[in-house]
């Protein structure tokens, strides 16, 4: 059983049970990339010629990325890394740990380098209502984490995978995409390249937690197949629904006009789409039924298989899901 409170005998790596997160952890490591690799500064010149419009999108992400990075961690160290019993996900997480400071400092090396307003930029998170919105969602679901619950029980466990799905799930897997795409889409305007460059290598390990996020789901569902419940299958997906109307809000402040080719309608269909893969990821069907608008980003997103959590593991599920 992967979940559970570490013993005496869950402190040997081998005999590894979790192969998936052993070989998730090596390809992190292999991945490993330090922001002052990529020379920004080359990007200075674009970044004076850009509008206003453009240098708040770019401002905006950055006032979001930069605590949301750190509060993934805080996540992890609290709500995840104590529940579970295998070392080589410790091992895993302790490289996504690492993995997301660095994004913190990545984040903080392109607020050094653009003249942005850094103090403006550091008190977004803590002014604008829509941010503020998504950091209490997520804040709820650790709030549980670190009540000192009873992972042994099913209500445990169940906060366990509702903590999961918010940050790995909506946070990670929805709300990140979201950004992503925003700051890409300067270099398929050619600007900005070599910080698209850093997002690029940003969306890398991110689709290494994904992964790491949506297998740790599976495998806790099946080893504990009493609690999929039907009623517990609808609470996830409304989740996941949930953090779409709250990223609605977010790209509407980060996007009060739009800019050339991209505004918030464009943004939200691509978030609309995005959720959908993640409920088929986690077997459910697709709700918004939204095409993707950014088809250059397929290559960003689709690299994961699509892997059916609770219906391929819980067939009731199926019928369940299937029925609504």
């Amino acid at each position: 059983m992967i979940l559970g409170k570490p013993l005496e005998s869950d402190m040997n790596l081998r005999p590894i049970h979790y192969q998936w997160a052993y070989d998730l952890y090596n390809q992190a490591v292999a991945n490993t990339w330090f922001p002052h690799e990529i020379a920004l500064g080359e990007d200075l010149e674009d970044f004076k010629k850009m509008t206003d419009d453009e240098r708040h999108a770019v401002s905006f992400l950055m006032s979001f990325f930069n605590p949301s990075e750190l509060i993934v961690n805080r996540s992890l160290a609290l709500g995840v890394y104590p529940y579970l019993k295998a070392p080589e996900a410790h091992l895993y997480l302790a490289k996504q740990m690492w993995e997301e400071a660095n994004h913190c400092q990545a984040f903080e090396y392109v607020l050094e380098t653009f003249p942005l307003d850094k103090e403006k930029a550091f008190n977004v998170h803590l002014e604008t209502p829509s941010i503020i919105a998504k950091e209490a969602f997520m804040s709820k679901y650790l709030g549980r984490m670190s009540e000192n619950i009873d992972i042994e029980s099913i209500s445990g466990k169940q906060d366990f995978v509702r903590n999961l799905v918010a940050y790995n799930i909506v946070m990670e897997g929805i709300w990140f995409y979201s950004g992503f795409m925003v700051a890409l889409s300067f270099r398929q305007r050619q600007k900005l390249k070599n910080f698209a460059s850093m997002i690029d290598w940003v969306v890398r390990d991110e689709s290494l937690h994904l992964k790491f996020g949506l297998n740790l789901i599976l495998t806790i569902l099946e080893e504990n197949p009493e609690i999929s419940t039907p009623e517990f299958a609808n609470e996830i997906k409304a989740i996941v629904i949930e953090g779409v109307n709250l990223e609605n809000a977010y790209n509407q402040d980060l996007f009060p006009r739009g800019i050339s080719g991209v505004n918030a309608d464009y943004v939200n269909q691509y978030v609309r789409y995005v959720a959908d893969r993640r409920l088929e990821e986690l077997g459910f069907e697709a709700h918004f039924h939204d095409v993707n608008p950014a088809q250059w980003m397929a290559t960003e997103t689709d690299t994961l298989e699509l892997v059916n959590f609770f219906e391929a593991q819980n067939t009731k599920y199926e019928v369940d899901n299937h029925a609504h």
